[in-house]
């Protein structure tokens, strides 16, 4: 599956494909014009509680992979965002600080591994 990430912030470009926004809230300063997201995906965001939790600790990110997987179980977002990556390049947009630690990278990881069942899962 041809999936990327980036930060919202980074500039477009013609590889990113189809770009979708994997945050609850729209980020800061940045016009939708200028984000060039095809699909704002509030619905894969984490949840604001495990979020929260996470805060983007390194030392809380396995533990971040693992609870999120579970809330992505049952998704039927999941589907589409699978289909979409059947069909060319995906970028998971995320809005964190973070390069390396933040839930676009973890759902890479999850659609990597192909961890997911159940309805709408990879």
């Amino acid at each position: 599956m041809p999936f990327r990430v980036k930060g919202i912030y980074d500039p477009p470009s013609p590889e990113d494909g189809l770009r979708v926004l994997l945050d609850r809230l729209w980020p800061r300063g940045l016009s939708k014009e200028k984000a060039q997201v095809d699909w704002w995906a509030k619905e894969l965001a984490p949840s604001d509680g495990l979020r929260r939790w996470f805060g983007h600790d390194p030392e809380k990110y396995p533990a971040f992979v693992r609870r999120y997987r579970e809330e992505l179980k049952e998704n039927p977002a999941l589907a589409r965002l699978k289909a979409l990556g059947e069909e060319g390049t995906v970028t998971l947009l995320h809005g964190a600080k973070e390069r390396r630690y933040n839930n676009a990278q973890a759902l890479l990881a999850i659609l990597e591994e192909g961890s997911l069942t159940g309805e709408g899962g990879v």
